[in-house]
């Protein structure tokens, strides 16, 4: 795939990542929706397909869950490069598209995350910051929940994809009455997805 940006585009994938990590309530991933309406919907600067697998891969490696932006910016710049066929040119506009995609994502979301938790650590006991905690729990999760279905639809349509959602909700209520550990139902996950029963 091979798109043109200009330095105006990459400036507004900036300002957009750099809203992107004020709104991040419950960590990067949960704005996931909002960067594929982004770069594949509206300005179809990655395909539906890079934009999951960048996730996929980020998510299955080892290390910060936020690592998927690096790998979609560092898709934006090999598509603005015109592929990996552009040799060193090519790595030099993936560097550059991983770089402004995560300086947007994590600037704002650092600088206010340490100085909010200073302020609710020394005021942890007022009634405010008590309620603003246990309100942003349902928050979190819908954000969650949109991500999942943003990479899901991907899959084809949900009746096709039944088995997806039935180990979903088996999943969940196993992490939410039991004591299994989370590993363990990767594993069962990954095993399910290996022989193609999901």
């Amino acid at each position: 795939m091979s798109v043109t940006l200009s330095a105006l585009d990459w400036l507004q994938v900036l300002g957009h990542f750099l809203l992107l990590s004020v709104l991040s309530i419950g960590g990067a991933i949960t704005t996931a929706p909002d960067m594929h309406r982004y770069l594949v919907v509206e300005q179809h600067w990655l395909s539906d397909s890079q934009f999951t697998a960048s996730i996929a891969l980020a998510q299955a490696a080892p290390g910060p869950n936020v690592l998927f932006i690096a790998l979609l910016g560092w898709n934006l710049g090999l598509n603005a490069a015109g592929g990996l066929a552009a040799g060193a040119t090519a790595w030099g506009w993936g560097l550059l598209g991983a770089l402004v995609t995560m300086l947007g994502i994590l600037l704002p979301s650092t600088t206010l995350t340490f100085v909010a938790a200073r302020w609710g650590h020394n005021n942890r006991e007022r009634l405010g910051v008590r309620a603003f905690k246990t309100g942003m729990a349902p928050i979190v999760i819908a954000l969650l929940a949109s991500t999942g279905w943003i990479l899901s639809a991907g899959q084809g349509s949900a009746a096709d994809s039944w088995r997806l959602w039935l180990l979903t909700a088996v999943v969940t209520l196993l992490v939410w009455r039991t004591r299994i550990h989370l590993l363990w139902l990767l594993a069962v996950g990954g095993l399910l997805g290996w022989f193609g029963l999901v």
